[in-house]
């Protein structure tokens, strides 16, 4: 049968934007960028989503009985071991892909199709869709441990202020009836990504992230992602999105008590 067609498992996506697959391989998925759209488009949004999830769940890789899994994992075959990226950066790799496509009508294709998508994106939507890749690997075990005191809490935050201009204290981004577990600065598309993270004892993670935005206000609106509701809406810099597993009114409603204690 032939796979011409079939659309590669992120895995392969991944491998390819790596530099990790072999000759015959990454000709395959060079030509199914030029021929087929899907296959662009989920290679970009791939190669878009710069999260650092090891970070993300470094309490749980602490946690693990090493000990056991490297006798497990001793097993098995070693594999060859992945070469070095080749580029600085996975949005490094795209522009080089594009231009070493430049032959004939494929490049025509690949090259002017795809500047075209990258242009009438929604930069807004996409980068609430790589949120919530991210945050569906949250459990309840990613976010366990004590609620931090005040003073860490307003310490964290800080960091938010210097990196977006954001003058959060503890009591505007407390969630009625949800833990505060920690704020951090995580990175999408190499810009700042600002996420709150808490514990819903009910529904589990959920979390507000925020982005400079010159978009311009938006009034809120809802959304389904990977399983969760997603509450977003923007100011005049910035844009936001709350998202967990909680039912949309109680998200609705959650998602309007930080509204009314921020305002940037």
């Amino acid at each position: 049968m032939s796979t011409k067609h079939i659309m590669p498992s992120d895995e392969e996506l991944t491998a390819f934007i790596d530099g990790e697959l072999g000759p015959e391989d990454t000709a395959r998925i060079e030509a199914l960028i030029g021929t087929d759209e899907a296959v662009a488009e989920r290679l970009e949004f791939l190669a878009r989503a710069d999260l650092p999830y090891r970070e993300a769940f470094a309490p749980l890789l602490d946690a693990a009985p090493q000990a056991k899994l490297e006798f497990m994992l001793s097993a098995i075959p070693v594999p060859q071991p992945a070469r070095p990226a080749v580029f600085a950066s996975r949005r490094g790799f795209l522009g080089a892909l594009a231009a070493s496509l430049v032959v004939g009508i494929a490049v025509d294709r690949a090259v002017i199709g795809l500047g075209t998508r990258l242009s009438g994106r929604d930069e807004n939507g996409e980068w609430r869709a790589v949120v919530a890749e991210y945050i569906s690997l949250y459990t309840p075990e990613t976010l366990a441990g004590p609620v931090p005191s005040a003073e860490v809490q307003a310490t964290q935050l800080a960091r938010l202020d210097t990196t977006l201009g954001l003058q959060l204290s503890p009591e505007q981004v407390a969630l009625p009836d949800v833990d505060f577990k920690r704020a951090q600065i995580l990175q999408y598309d190499g810009k700042p990504l600002a996420q709150i993270a808490y514990l819903d004892p009910e529904t589990g993670p959920m979390a507000l992230c925020i982005v400079a935005s010159g978009a311009g206000p938006k009034a809120p609106d809802i959304e389904g992602r990977k399983g969760m509701n997603v509450v977003y809406w923007s100011s005049a810099t910035h844009a936001f999105m709350l998202i967990g597993h909680a039912p949309v009114d109680r998200m609705t409603e959650i998602a309007d008590a930080v509204r009314s204690k921020i305002s940037v």
